[in-house]
């Protein structure tokens, strides 16, 4: 059964789909049979290992609001699409109609379990499941906080870090109480690091600080590379693998196997 991790943040720009993308696609390489899931109406996950959301007939949206295809309710195996570039990589996509679900939701039953219930037809299948979650706190994630087993979160090493945390552990603490009473939190993971910079040094012993015990070893410094390998459609270890960012990722990755 899948090992399943939800990559969660409501603050944007804290290297959350950067970190969803590479993790998979760094778990991939080692050959574990790996899905990225894309519940981020913004589509940056689809995008990132190279698949043209503009040209993607069905995506996760089609799922979870039921849509149908030839009277047939389309299910997550009809939408998955096996990466070109990495063997063991698969990817759940998304198009700009992710947008319109949070609405849709609303009035359908069982609407916070859309999600978990698409995954479990699946779970045998893979050995990882990887959830990139949208940058708010509604039905979208809150589908993929009851569908994960663990939250992974990543906060960047810069002023208001820790701003809106409070929020979004009191929304994982609701969803085990409610809806997911196995969820736990994976770790939180220091991201946009730099080592030249005392604020970051300062931001990452106060996360440390507030998140005892649970933060990785693993830091992902500030690396030019990551951000210039999202617009050639690659991970970091396709794009430059001798750069830090590829390192720090495969660390990353090394360190989560051998938590499981």
């Amino acid at each position: 059964m899948a090992k399943i991790i939800a990559i969660c943040n409501q603050k944007g720009g804290v290297g959350k789909t950067t970190t969803a993308v590479n993790l998979a696609a760094c778990i991939a390489a080692t050959e574990h049979k790996t899905l990225l899931i894309d519940m981020d109406p913004q589509c940056n996950a689809t995008t990132g290992i190279g698949v043209d959301k503009n040209k993607i007939e069905r995506s996760i949206y089609d799922v979870i609001v039921e849509q149908k295809d030839k009277e047939k309710t389309i299910s997550i195996q009809d939408i998955i699409i096996q990466s070109s570039q990495i063997k063991y990589l698969s990817i759940a996509p998304a198009n700009v109609d992710l947008a319109g679900a949070e609405v849709e939701l609303v009035g359908m039953m069982a609407r916070e379990r859309r999600l978990r219930d698409a995954i479990d037809s699946i779970r045998g299948e893979f050995d990882y499941i990887i959830i990139d979650s949208p940058p708010s706190l509604g039905l979208l994630t809150i589908n993929v906080l009851t569908a994960t087993q663990s939250v992974l979160i990543p906060i960047q090493c810069e002023y208001y870090a820790l701003e809106g945390l409070a929020e979004l552990l009191n929304t994982i603490r609701l969803v085990q109480k409610n809806l997911n009473t196995k969820l736990t939190i994976e770790g939180a993971l220091l991201t946009m690091f730099d080592t030249r910079l005392n604020l970051s040094k300062q931001v990452a012993e106060d996360v440390r600080r507030c998140f005892s015990g649970r933060v990785f070893e693993t830091v992902i410094t500030r690396n030019v590379k990551l951000s210039e390998a999202p617009s050639f459609g690659k991970p970091i270890i396709l794009y430059d693998i001798m750069s830090n960012g590829a390192e720090n990722y495969l660390s990353l990755a090394k360190e989560i196997m051998q938590n499981v």
